[in-house]
C-alpha cells in the first residue's frame, strides 16, 4: 500500500516493480478503493473527457465570464498559434488550451479541478496537447493522470494545494509540478526523471503569490495557468535531457510549505495585496461590484 507521503516512495515502488508510477498507483487505488482497475480507469477517462470539453467550449470567441472581465483570449491564441509564433505551434496551441479551460471556468463552465479550479488549465493543456499532436495515445494520457494525481496527493499532504494557505505557488505551482511529472512519463522517461521535473517546476514558481483582482479567479489567474503550462513543458524537457534538480522533489515541496507559511495574509487569496490593490485592480473591482 502506498502512503503518498513522499515522491521518493513513488519512485522506489515503481523501480522495485519495474513499472510506471501510474501503474503502481492504479493497482494501489484499486486495492484501497475496492474497485477494479477498469472501473477506476473509466472514471479517469470521464475526467479526461470533461477536460477536453472544457478546452473545446473555452475556445468560443464569444465566451465571457459573468463579471465580464475575461473571455475570448483562447480563440485569439489559437488563431495566432497557426502562424507558428516564436515558440512553434505546439507550445502556442498548448497555451491556448490553458487559457480555454481557465476562461471556461471563469464563465461558470464544467471543469476538472486539477488540483484546483484556479489552476485548472495547466494539466489539461499539457496532456491534451500530447494526444492531439500524436505524441501519445489517449489511453496513455488517461493513465498519466494517475501519476499526476499521485504527485498531487504527496504535495497536498506535505504542503498544500490551496491558494488561501500557500499562495498561487500552491495552486499553479502544484498543477505545473503534477503536469511536468506526467509529461515525462508520457515521453518515456523514468520515475526519477518525473521527480526531477516536479522539483524544477516547483522551484520555478516558489513564492508565487495569490492576489486575485476583485476576489475572482480571473485576473491574473488565467495567465498564470499559461506560465504554469510553459514551466511544466520546460521542466519535463530538462528532466528528459538528463538535467537533475540538485534539491530533491520532497525537499522542494517542504520549501514550498515554508514559503507559503511565510507569505502575509494579504498575498494569500484575500485580494488585499499585490495586483489586486493596484489602481487598475481597484477600478476593475469597482467595475464589477460598484464603488464603495
Amino acid at each position: 500500500m502506498l502512503s503518498y507521503e513522499s515522491i521518493n516512495e513513488l519512485c522506489q515502488k515503481a523501480n522495485e516493480q519495474n513499472k510506471k508510477i501510474s501503474e503502481i498507483v492504479l493497482s494501489d487505488e484499486s486495492i484501497q478503493m475496492e474497485q477494479t482497475k477498469q472501473e477506476l480507469f473509466n472514471r479517469m477517462a470521464e475526467s479526461f473527457k470533461i477536460m477536453c470539453q472544457a478546452v473545446n467550449e473555452g475556445k468560443n470567441p464569444n465566451l465571457r465570464s459573468t463579471s465580464g472581465l475575461t473571455g475570448g483570449d483562447a480563440a485569439k491564441m489559437e488563431k495566432y498559434a497557426q502562424t507558428g509564433g516564436l515558440c512553434g505551434s505546439f507550445l502556442n496551441l498548448a497555451i491556448s488550451k490553458a487559457i480555454a479551460v481557465s476562461e471556461y471556468n471563469a464563465a461558470m463552465g464544467k471543469i476538472v479541478a486539477a488540483p484546483t479550479a484556479g489552476s485548472c488549465g495547466i494539466l489539461p493543456a499539457c496532456i491534451i496537447s500530447m494526444v492531439e499532436s500524436g505524441k501519445c495515445k489517449e489511453n496513455e494520457a488517461i493513465m498519466s493522470l494517475f501519476t499526476a494525481g499521485a504527485f498531487g496527493m504527496v504535495i497536498a499532504q506535505k504542503a498544500s494545494v490551496a491558494g488561501a494557505e500557500g499562495g498561487c505557488q500552491a495552486e499553479c505551482g502544484s498543477a505545473s509540478a503534477m503536469a511536468a511529472a506526467c509529461l515525462v512519463e508520457l515521453a518515456g522517461g523514468t520515475p526519477e526523471q518525473s521527480a526531477h521535473a516536479c522539483a524544477m517546476a516547483i522551484k520555478n514558481q516558489l513564492g508565487l503569490v495569490c492576489d486575485p483582482v476583485a476576489g475572482l479567479v480571473e485576473i491574473p489567474c488565467i495567465k498564470r495557468n499559461v506560465s504554469g503550462t510553459v514551466i511544466a513543458f520546460s521542466s519535463a524537457e530538462m528532466a528528459l535531457a538528463g538535467i537533475e534538480s540538485k534539491i530533491p522533489a520532497d525537499e522542494c515541496i517542504m520549501a514550498m510549505k515554508q514559503v507559503g507559511a511565510s507569505l502575509p495574509c494579504s498575498l494569500r487569496e484575500t485580494s488585499q495585496g499585490g495586483l489586486a490593490i493596484t489602481p487598475t485592480g481597484i477600478k476593475l473591482k469597482e467595475q464589477v461590484f460598484g464603488a464603495k
